[in-house]
């Protein structure tokens, strides 16, 4: 495969070639055919120039049409952590994006891709034996391949607007962007810049500077207009214009960019609603009305439709002020030396301007005549191209080039702007990524190997087939096996497996849910574009379902639409088709890994249990779920012999233990609980994940055995930040410290600011849970930092119906504690009890709400209340604590 031009577009083409071939294994020598010293450049991205900005924001420019934040992640990666999707990145910056995303494709594909750069041009293009392709290069050598992309860039203009006398003046510059074309302009130079689009602009931030005056002129003398500072969302167009003939057309449009400007005060939501349908439309006009649009409309559309960043639409504001930036409306007609250097240019309406230096801003031609590219043209001439409406680019069905007989007879691709005739937009990264991934999936596609016989297919340990090769398997086996377990590096065996093997889409599902759910270091949008992707192309019908399942999962938390249920119902049925699953049945029971199915009563879980029984036949892994179930069900002494079975056979059980952890502790053996569980922690449990939920669970028992001492050492030793990072401190570390506050068994200012610094802000108070946004409210209430629990509350009632439900009234309830409003706080923490259940979570995590009640009542003078809720908790179970501040209320 050889892909000429290793600009953006060559870059974006490697990219899905060197992906698409290592997910399919398909075998491929990928040649890239550029003299530039870099890939993903090109003209567009080597300006090194600061003030040079992408004129398309950032969450629009991704390499991957499935990944639109993929750009901004990589920003944030690389040194801008404020970045947004609204901002104008460097281009630059954006240059280094596509280089280092091609390289990254190149990595992933090794073993299966192999690619070279030849630092040369290709002059010529020809037929071949068995229907391959011959490129001559300009180093005399040759190339033969069996498919070739073109991504070549806009073709050179020829300045025809030039008179001769210009053409011929060693003060014409006819290629601005050609290394060294304005070195030879001095400090104090005028210039005319002939053109006022977007290569005009950006010529006038380079050569802008006191002491010069910069010209630019143009038919119309129309600058680009800026994208707006805080951009609106898209206003779709109304529907039928396609099937309208053009002059409708065009009354429809101005009607809706009108009415898009009465309701919202701009026109741009309009132009942007439209840009989806711009195809659709060019293509459904004939050749006289596409060339009534070039004669009257293309002017205004370009200088709407290619905008300016604001920065740069202030730089160039701040230039025409200072009047060293003058733009004209004219035609060159003439130009002739002065006498005194330079050259006088009149325009056609008789004015002259002065100037050092002239320089071609025009851009390229619509016409295929090959702009001077030798390739090209002897393309056209040799009849193995031909023009395409109105001459404009070239012919293609789909990226392929149309001979001129109208045929598809070579595996000859092109993409970008040789495609404008027939697309017209076309020259934008939003549309090219798309044209890069049609020329893949063209090229790949009947080079897939049909699908392994599924009785030939490696198996997981629980016997489910797996759509890969033994190696990659083995990986995702011992994933799972520390999945089940609860023991850390599930991740990197499972990102082993994915890079044995790119195309497993279990392996990516897997990583994306571990860094959605674990917090794992995953790029978890990419893992699941790539698992979406790997699974349409190689994957059985489990797999499709446990990756949609995994999809909607993620998409349902990102949305705060939890309440929908789409995610659950979803995963309830895959598991109901598919019981052997473990891996689904561990997200789906709520125990110690994941946050399960939304369940407010525990038969959910237990039906999944219950129903998934025989496919597991007493597997220690399906035990210790049906133990946690248990327990959550008040069934204690069950609970505790399901725990003790399942550790018999695998000691290293997380679920078994997080499970007998709980009936240690709602059985009111505390000692016991304590003394078992710290002994498995630094034995068993050393390569356990979640160890810092083990530890808490200790400290629980040291917090109802009245140990203050011991609680203290137990959070600097094994839960103070640094040891405990992410949702782990905000749900365990910063709970522990409220508990202990609320108890009395921590004197002074509880250390909760370390807490704080060691979580995401976001996390903290813009969580996508009522799960986290409960501990995100402890925490801050612990913190005495009133206006993020304000925040909070705020987020909360803008979120899924169980925050808006039971977080906003508990910020509510703990800002009345804050602020010593006792007589408030009791009244809103006791509503507020029944509808805990709904955030999720374990009993023993949410009764860290009904301990903040029982400090509330001591404060507020309720002795009474607080006795019986106290004689209530130890009937359940035995307490020195409760029985302390039980006999503490009799005095």
């Amino acid at each position: 495969m050889a892909v000429v031009g290793a600009g953006a577009a060559g870059a974006l083409v490697a990219v899905q070639l060197c992906e698409g071939a290592a997910r399919r294994r398909i075998p491929l020598d990928l040649i890239l055919v550029d003299p530039a010293p870099e890939a993903g450049r090109g003209t567009a991205y080597a300006t090194e120039v600061p003030e040079h900005r992408l004129n398309v924001p950032v969450g629009g420019m991704s390499c991957y049409p499935d990944d639109p934040g993929h750009f901004l992640r990589w920003l944030c990666r690389h040194g801008e952590s404020t970045a947004t999707a609204a901002d104008f990145a460097s281009r630059y910056r954006y240059g280094s994006y596509l280089a280092d995303t091609l390289g990254r494709a190149i990595i992933t594909a090794h073993g299966t891709v192999s690619v070279r750069r030849l630092r040369t041009r290709a002059m010529g293009c020809a037929d071949a034996a068995r229907g391959r392709l011959e490129l001559q290069l300009a180093d005399g050598g040759t190339l033969t391949a069996d498919s070739v992309v073109l991504a070549t860039g806009p073709a050179a203009g020829r300045s025809g607007w030039a008179p001769a006398e210009l053409v011929a003046s060693d003060r014409f510059v006819p290629r601005p962007w050609t290394r060294g074309a304005l070195d030879a302009v001095g400090e104090s130079d005028d210039v005319l810049l002939v053109g006022t689009g977007l290569t005009a602009v950006d010529l006038a931030l380079v050569l802008d500077r006191p002491g010069r005056t910069v010209h630019a002129v143009s038919r119309g003398g129309l600058l680009p207009q800026p994208h707006a500072v805080g951009p609106l969302p898209p206003v779709p167009p109304p529907p039928g214009l396609v099937a309208l003939p053009f002059h409708r057309l065009r009354r429809e449009l101005k009607r809706h960019f009108a009415a898009t400007r009465r309701t919202h005060g701009d026109w741009r939501p309009a132009l942007d609603g439209l840009r989806p349908e711009i195809v659709r439309l060019w293509q459904g006009l004939t050749d006289d009305e596409r060339a009534e649009f070039l004669g009257r409309d293309a002017t205004p559309w370009n200088v709407h439709r290619h905008r300016m960043a604001p920065s740069t639409a202030e730089a160039i504001a701040r230039a025409r002020t200072a009047r060293r930036l003058r733009v004209h409306a004219g035609r060159v007609a003439s130009a002739v030396p002065h006498k005194d250097g330079g050259l006088i240019v009149s325009l056609a309406d008789g004015r002259e301007l002065r100037v050092a230096w002239v320089v071609d801003c025009t851009g390229p031609g619509l016409r295929a005549d090959g702009g001077g590219d030798p390739l090209w043209s002897g393309l056209l001439s040799d009849g193995l191209a031909a023009p395409g409406p109105l001459g404009i680019g070239v012919s293609t069905d789909g990226g392929r080039l149309l001979d001129a007989q109208g045929h598809l007879e070579r595996p000859l691709f092109t993409l970008g702007a040789p495609r404008r005739g027939e697309l017209w937009e076309t020259t934008a990264i939003p549309e090219i990524r798309h044209q890069a991934r049609e020329i893949a999936e063209t090229v790949l596609t009947p080079l897939t190997s049909a699908p392994r016989s599924v009785r030939r297919r490696p198996t997981d340990q629980f016997g489910l087939p797996l759509s890969t090769h033994a190696a990659a398997a083995a990986s995702f086996r011992c994933g799972l096996a520390r999945v089940i377990t609860v023991r850390a590096k599930a991740a990197e065996s499972f990102a082993r497996a994915t890079e044995l093997d790119p195309g497993f889409a279990l392996g990516h599902a897997a990583l994306a849910l571990l860094g959605h759910e674990c917090g794992a270091d995953v790029d978890v949008a990419r893992e699941l574009a790539d698992a979406q992707r790997s699974v349409r192309e190689r994957g059985d019908e489990r797999e499709r379902s446990f990756v949609d399942v995994v999809t909607r999962r993620i998409r349902e938390h990102e949305a705060h639409a939890g309440a929908t249920g789409d995610g659950d119902t979803a995963l309830v049925d895959h598991i109901g088709r598919f019981p052997a699953d473990a891996f689904a049945l561990g997200i789906a029971v709520p125990t110690i890994a994941f946050s399960g199915v939304a369940d407010l009563d525990g038969t959910l879980a237990l039906g999944l249990v219950e129903l998934t029984a025989s496919a597991y036949d007493g597997h220690w892994f399906h035990t210790s779920l049906h133990s946690f179930v248990r327990q959550e069900q008040g069934r204690i002494e069950e609970a505790g012999e399901l725990a003790q079975a399942a550790l018999a056979a695998q000691p290293a059980s997380g679920h078994a233990v997080h499970a007998l952890a709980h009936v240690h502790y709602e059985s009111g053996e505390h000692r016991t609980g304590r003394d078992w569980l710290d002994g498995w922690i630094g034995g068993q449990g050393r390569g356990a994940v979640h160890r810092a939920h083990f530890s808490w669970h200790v400290a629980l028992h040291e917090l109802a055995l009245d140990d203050s001492a011991a609680v203290r050492r137990r959070w600097f030793a094994q839960l103070a930040p640094g040891q405990v990072n992410g949702v782990r401190a905000l749900v365990d570390s910063g709970s522990l410290l409220w508990r202990a506050r609320m108890s009395r068994n921590w004197t002074g200012r509880v250390p909760v600011d370390g807490v704080l610094d060691a979580v995401a802000r976001d996390l903290v108070e813009r969580p996508s849970t009522a799960f986290t946004a409960l501990h995100s409210a402890v925490v801050l209430a612990a913190a005495d930092d009133l206006p993020a629990l304000r925040r909070l509350r705020t987020h909360a009632a803008g979120a899924d119906p169980v925050q808006r439900e039971v977080v906003v009234p508990l910020c509510s309830a703990l800002e009345a504690v804050l602020e010593e409003e006792w007589a408030t706080a009791v009244r809103e923490l006791r509503e507020l009890l029944p509808s805990l259940r709904r955030v999720g979570g374990s009993a023993a995590q949410r009764e860290v709400i009904e301990e903040t009640l029982l400090y509330a009542l001591v404060e507020a003078g309720h002795g009474d209340t607080a006795r019986h809720l106290l004689e209530q908790r130890l009937d359940r179970r035995a307490s020195p604590l409760d029985r302390r501040r039980l006999a503490g209320l009799s005095l």
